[in-house]
């Protein structure tokens, strides 16, 4: 369980502020609207009404008793700015920002964010994927050059074995595990035989395993 500080409450922070209460963790939320909190209040932890650019409002809050902040504002890069860099002043353990572009993410670093993330970039680029080809499911983008994918086994591989058609060596992909409707494999052997329908999660270069759903 980790004590979670979240400020912005507009879309995406609503859902991840609920996300992160499914797991288990303490939530404070804030947000300068009035209405917006009094909403949400009950759901959380705690809840404040407050413009976080005032830093003594912040400095009340004993930030460095949270394990991480969240600058979820997606509306306003300047106030987002100068929050994450009040936090980091007030002794911030770890900082989680918000960002809409690279220019964004850059000053946000500089200013003491210790991560940045693009909701909208990364939902548009996994769109990009699954709609590249059918047979992507779902993926996650390790680094530039490698990711983990859920791809359809292809229908020529029905009834035939891991070994024999060994992925890693004809096509670069690692294979994790298979997926059977919610059931996953719980490990591989040589002699595993793939079934029409079957999912597969594999690792490997972005590049190859695109091409590969491309052909097969």
């Amino acid at each position: 369980m980790k004590s979670v500080l979240l400020i912005g409450m507009g879309k995406f922070g609503q859902t991840l502020g609920e996300k992160l209460l499914a797991m288990g963790n303490e939530v404070m939320i804030v947000d300068k609207d009035e209405e917006t909190v009094n909403q949400l209040a009950g759901k959380y932890t705690d809840a404040l009404i407050a413009n976080c650019m005032n830093e003594d409002n912040l400095r009340a809050l004993d930030i460095p008793s949270f394990d991480i902040c969240i600058v979820a504002i997606g509306d306003d890069f300047q106030s987002s700015l100068e929050i994450t860099s009040i936090l980091k002043d007030l002794g911030a353990k770890w900082v989680i920002s918000k960002a809409s572009t690279d220019i964004q993410r850059k000053f946000l670093l500089r200013n003491g964010a210790n991560e940045v993330v693009y909701p909208d970039r990364d939902i548009a680029e996994k769109l990009a994927v699954k709609i590249n080809s059918a047979k992507i499911f779902d993926y996650i983008e390790l680094n530039d050059e490698y990711a983990i994918f859920e791809i359809a086994v292809p229908n020529s591989w029905a009834g035939k074995k891991l070994v024999d058609l060994n992925p890693r060596k004809k096509y670069g992909m690692n294979l994790l595990t298979v997926k059977k409707g919610t059931d996953v494999a719980p490990s591989l052997g040589p002699d595993y035989v793939f079934e029409q329908g079957d999912h597969m999660l594999v690792f490997g270069k972005t590049e190859k395993i695109l091409a590969f759903t491309n052909k097969n």
